[in-house]
This record gives structure tokens, C-alpha cells and sequence, in this order.
């Protein structure tokens, strides 16, 4: 795990500059200036303060090679917030915001190293602590969904949903019990929901070791039950509808996850699938959730 970003401070600075990011202090990024925010995405004041010492450090701040960056990390973030939250192209990218090939960079970096999850995770706990909860959760629900995919998604990585009639990818997730992610796998559409579970509550189990407890719909009964049970120590419990019930029905524990779902939606980079590798589209889902988790770590505690 890389070292927090608020561990890398060293000797104070003598000149006051207008943003505390590393890239600022110690990097190129004062030959840019700094931008002032202007979109709904744009992090306050109270969201950066909260967000900046749950960052990962830069390698080259850590003696691990490659140039001390050029553009304010607060813009890198709320460039990919922007794109994710309004759907744009990368090369349609607002002028006011680093060029887009720094941020595509910034982005694939982070997606390379896996430095978004670690961030995302470490967001997480934080929130996690807020609402009073212990910052690794003990149960969870997992579900899928089904989405179309673009053009650009190769007939490798989609398939046909014949349950939903839905050509394109599926997301696999895990949340807990505030409808925070836990894991996300994305497939193709045409993967079944059990196979695709086995993977993803292997990942889960092994990077959460409190979690015992999982929900689930009907699509996944048979032998993961008992596969959850005997490999992962992990309690698989099956949530049905009534065969008596009509219309709409809020089922217990189910609804978390797709009050998740519909927080993706409301993401319009997320609406399809515009991601040509998988590795990416799951990317784009943590970057949603951390926009989402950023607001709620600086909402002010109710009186």
C-alpha cells in the first residue's frame, strides 16, 4: 500500500502558495496557476481538506522514478469528476481544466497502480466512521446490472443479457450495509450471475476479513450457497419475493443495492458503457463513488 498523502509533508514552505497540493509544493504545477472552480463538480474548500490527506503520494515523491508532476492534483480529480459526472468525451474536456491527455494519463495511472481503489477505499473508512460504523464492514449485499455498450466495446468483453434484453456488459457488486462499494467486476452481459459471484465474494472475503454476511436475490441459490460457506466462511443468505406479492414491493436488504444502482445512474458517464477495456469501466465506478463519498465526508454532522 502506498504511503498517505498527508505523510508526505517535509520542511514548511517559506512562500505561501494558493493550493496545498503536492504537485504545487513540490512539483512543476505553480507553472500553471491554479484554477478556480466553477462547475457543481468542482470540490469545495471542506471537500479538499477532508479528501487531501486520504490520497496516495506520488512515486516521485517517494524516490520511485518518473517527473514531478505539472498540474494541480485538485484539478486532476475534479477534471475526472466532470467527466464522469457529465458523460463528456475525454477530448471534449473544458479548456479551464488541465489538456486532456494529462488528465487521461493521470487517470490510466491511478487505474494501472490501482491507487483509485486504494483511494476509494480509504474514503470509505472514513464515511464508514462518520456514521458510526466500524470502518470494515461485517455484512454486505451483492446484485449485477445490466448495461448497453457503446461502439467502442469490443465484441470480446460484451454479450447478450437474455433476462433484461441487453446487449453490452454487466457490473458485478458487492456493497455494504450503508450501499457503499465494496467491489465492483464488470463481464460481459452474457456471463451468469453465479460464476460471476464466485470471483467477486473471493476478492471480498480476502480483503475484508470481518465481512460474514452477505445478501443476495434468487439468481444466486444452488451450489454457491454452500460454496460461500465451505471456501470463503461467508453466510450467502437468499432474499425472494413473495410468490403473493404485486406490483412494486421494497424487499429487505435488496433495496441497498439498488439505491446503489441508482447512484450510478445518476453518473451519465455510467448510463452506458463507453469504456473500451473492462479494467476502465470498473474505474469509472469508483470514481462516481468517490465524488458521492467526497460530499457526504464534508456535509456537516447533524446537530
Amino acid at each position: 500500500m502506498t504511503q498517505f498523502y498527508g505523510m508526505a509533508e517535509v520542511e514548511s514552505i517559506s512562500v505561501t502558495l494558493a493550493c496545498d497540493c503536492l504537485a504545487h509544493q513540490f512539483g512543476n504545477a505553480g507553472d500553471h496557476g491554479v484554477r478556480e472552480p466553477r462547475y457543481p463538480t468542482d470540490m469545495s474548500d471542506a471537500e479538499w481538506a477532508a479528501v487531501r490527506p486520504l490520497l496516495p503520494v506520488p512515486g516521485w515523491l517517494q524516490g520511485r522514478g518518473g517527473q514531478p508532476e505539472a498540474y494541480c492534483h485538485r484539478a486532476m480529480l475534479d477534471a475526472i469528476h466532470y467527466l464522469v459526472d457529465n458523460g463528456t468525451k475525454w477530448r471534449a474536456m473544458p479548456a479551464d481544466f488541465p489538456p486532456w491527455d494529462r488528465v487521461y494519463a493521470f487517470f490510466r495511472r491511478w487505474r494501472g497502480l490501482g491507487l483509485v481503489r486504494e483511494f476509494h477505499d480509504r474514503l470509505r473508512g472514513k464515511v464508514r466512521e462518520k456514521a458510526g460504523r466500524d470502518p470494515e464492514p461485517s455484512a454486505g449485499v451483492i446484485d449485477s446490472q445490466s448495461v448497453k455498450a457503446d461502439a467502442v466495446v469490443g465484441a470480446g468483453s460484451r454479450g447478450f443479457d437474455g433476462g433484461k434484453l441487453i446487449n453490452g456488459r454487466k457490473r458485478h457488486v458487492v456493497v455494504d450495509t450503508l450501499g457503499l462499494l465494496l467491489a465492483v467486476m464488470v463481464t460481459a452481459a452474457d456471463v451468469g450471475d453465479r460464476t460471476a459471484a464466485q470471483v467477486l465474494l473471493a476478492q471480498v472475503a480476502a480483503a475484508h476479513h470481518l465481512l460474514a454476511l452477505v445478501w443476495a436475490d434468487g439468481g444466486y441459490t444452488g451450489s454457491l450457497v454452500e460454496h460461500c460457506l465451505t471456501a470463503l466462511a461467508l453466510v450467502l443468505a437468499i432474499v425472494k419475493r413473495s410468490d403473493d406479492m404485486r406490483g412494486f414491493v421494497v424487499l429487505p436488504k435488496r433495496w441497498i443495492v439498488e439505491r446503489f444502482f441508482a447512484h450510478l445512474m445518476r453518473s451519465r458517464r455510467l448510463v452506458r458503457d463507453f469504456e473500451r477495456s473492462t479494467s476502465s469501466a470498473e474505474a469509472m465506478v469508483y470514481w462516481s463513488m468517490t465524488l458521492l463519498m467526497t460530499r457526504r465526508l464534508a456535509r456537516p454532522r447533524p446537530s
